[in-house]
């Protein structure tokens, strides 16, 4: 599914007009993506949980050369989906 299917989706279900759903959805991005930006966990009921982890630095290898070398910091995004989204795939493909 990409942006313009939910759009159209989004669109479709509440009667606004193409603009209106595109910008309602850009708008719901937008905030989701300075939050998490931030550092901030972002949990959705129903949905999901998006949290933003802070890994420290480690020790890598290079597998072409055997070389070692320090893999830096970085911040990931991981995602947990809720109790209720699980069940609900669950019953579509069981």
């Amino acid at each position: 599914m990409t942006k313009a299917d939910i759009f159209e989706k989004v669109q479709v279900g509440m009667g606004l007009t193409k603009k209106e759903s595109a910008d309602l959805v850009e708008a719901v991005f937008s905030v989701m993506k300075s939050t998490l930006e931030s550092g901030e966990n972002l949990k959705i009921s129903g949905f999901g949980h998006f949290v933003v982890k802070q890994k420290a630095d480690r020790r890598g290898r290079n597998p072409q050369t055997g070389e070692t070398l320090t893999i830096a910091a970085r911040r990931i995004l991981t995602f947990k989906p809720s109790g209720v989204l699980r069940e609900q795939i669950k019953k579509e493909f069981a």
